[in-house]
């Protein structure tokens, strides 16, 4: 039996800077909002069967909605296509958005300990912006996202 080799790519989600943003997010980043955006992406960029060539693999692992982290799987045959997706991705729920990629690797277990490491450097520097406001509820939702991250597999 043969397995299917895949590429898992590590992003991050940045708001646009230039866009006035209230206190609170104007999106929430969800698997579904993430996933949509990037299969909308292929479409436009190379068509039906781009898109139907590269949803075999196609799938949001990890979305973390405080980090703005995303780990997203494809086949090792159409990453190329779904990363050059991702970076003309504009927009998610009508808020511009900017992609950036920081792994790529071929095994979940690379993957998982970059994410893990960025996650971290990520709420730490988010603890630092928000300061005293930090509610108990965000503490709480991040070790569930870090568990989350331990536990991911194929």
């Amino acid at each position: 039996m043969v397995g299917f080799k895949n590429r898992y790519m590590t992003l991050e989600v940045i708001l646009d800077p230039n866009k006035e943003i209230a206190k609170k997010d104007p999106v929430i980043i969800t698997t579904y909002n993430v996933t949509k955006a990037i299969k909308d992406s292929i479409l436009v960029n190379f068509g039906e069967c781009g898109l139907a060539s590269s949803l075999g693999s196609l799938q949001v692992k990890y979305v973390n909605k405080i980090t703005r982290l995303c780990i997203i799987r494809s086949s090792r045959e159409d990453h190329q296509k779904v990363w050059s997706a991702i970076t003309m991705v504009r927009s998610i729920a009508d808020c511009p958005v900017i992609f950036t990629m920081l792994d790529l690797s071929g095994s979940i277990r690379a993957c998982k300990t970059a994410a893990l490491k960025c996650d971290e450097l990520k709420f730490e520097q988010h603890k630092l912006v928000v300061g005293s406001n930090l509610s108990a509820q965000d503490t709480q939702e991040m070790q569930s996202n870090l568990e989350l991250i331990k536990r991911l597999e194929h």
